[in-house]
């Protein structure tokens, strides 16, 4: 199985640095230190030319040094913190399991966490405030039911849903072929302690993950919530993004509306 990446920065970045552990550890090269033989104390015999160890050839940039990599500006506080230590003493740099994601760039984001997609339905349980409100606005859309708008802090926000999820059910009952009405009344007729839904993360929509670069630009003109122009070589066209799509997060921030 592959290993995944949230970026192409990131996994150009972390290929550089396995190249370099793998450098490290397949050339342990020594230095000989070369003197005159010298007669030991006390024995007569000459003593050999001393050998010390001498520190790999380094094949591959350091990242941690590079003040500009792929148009990215990086710091080694901020690699360190996203890689793990590997163990010095093993005798082959160790890989990451099959099918991580791997981001010694990205980090662990609190924007990476609430922008991931998993595959596969989910069930949660929702309730309805003092108000015997959910904060949550349902759509129709192609015979299917999709969450169209989840107000802050209410409790659809506080049990994970989001703008584009699919609900397939509500209490048991299959939502496909229902109208934007009937849905909105099985809310509101629902049980307000328990609302049993079944979810699927945004079929629609994908994430994708870009980086500024050193002068702060991530290579892309927004208007109307529409990406209308991409910058050449840039975070944003190398990862993938196109024309004519339109953006409904930034960090896990809904930006839909926004200016």
């Amino acid at each position: 199985m592959a290993t995944y990446y949230p970026s192409l920065e990131d996994m150009k970045g972390h290929q550089v640095l396995q190249a370099q552990a793998a450098a490290g550890v397949r050339t342990p090269a020594t230095t000989v230190v070369t003197e005159k033989p010298k007669l030991t104390s006390g024995t007569g015999k000459l003593r050999p030319p001393l050998v010390c160890p001498s520190e790999p050839p380094v094949l591959y940039p350091n990242l941690a040094e590079l003040e500009n990599y792929m148009g990215l500006a990086l710091s080694s506080e901020e690699i360190q913190k996203n890689l793990r230590t590997e163990d010095s003493t093993a005798l082959t740099p160790a890989g990451p399991p099959p099918g991580q994601l791997v981001a010694p760039l990205s980090g662990n984001s609190a924007g990476l966490r609430r922008a991931e997609i998993k595959p596969g339905v989910r069930e949660i349980h929702l309730c309805k405030d003092e108000r015997g409100k959910t904060g949550l606005q349902l759509k129709n859309v192609d015979q299917g039911i999709f969450v169209q708008l989840v107000k802050a802090n209410s409790p659809a926000a506080l049990v994970g849903l989001r703008f584009g999820d699919q609900v397939l059910q509500i209490d048991g009952r299959n939502c496909a072929g229902w109208s934007s009405d009937k849905a909105q009344r099985a809310l509101k007729k629902a049980n307000p302690e328990k609302i049993v839904m079944v979810v699927r993360d945004r079929p629609f929509q994908r994430t994708v993950t870009v980086h500024k670069d050193s002068t702060g630009h991530i290579g892309i003109v927004v208007k109307k919530g529409k990406i209308v122009s991409l910058a050449k070589d840039s975070s944003a066209a190398r990862n993938g993004l196109l024309t004519h799509h339109c953006i409904c997060e930034v960090n896990g921030q809904n930006v839909i509306g926004m200016k």
